[in-house]
């Protein structure tokens, strides 16, 4: 698992108004890898995802649908 969750007040607003989680991930990682991995590991289904690749490191924006709430999986997590 190469998955950070990030925690800043930017992340826990996208988790409360869009249902969207951030995680820092290997910067060779695709799209697909990444949606595998989380639907795999936290039993999510993903709607989307948007990268940002920013110096030598890779956020991955991911948006859960609308029958999972980001809200609990941080909170299962120990983000909130």
């Amino acid at each position: 698992m190469n998955l950070k969750p990030i925690v800043t007040e930017k992340a826990v607003m996208m988790i409360e108004a869009q249902n969207v989680l951030t995680f820092k991930t290997d910067k060779n990682k695709t799209k697909d890898e990444i949606k595998k991995e989380i639907e795999e590991l936290f039993e999510v289904k993903v709607e989307g995802i948007r990268t940002l690749i920013r110096g030598n490191k890779k956020y991955a924006y991911v948006k859960l649908k609308k029958e999972f709430l980001a809200i609990d999986l941080a909170t299962k997590l120990g983000l909130m």
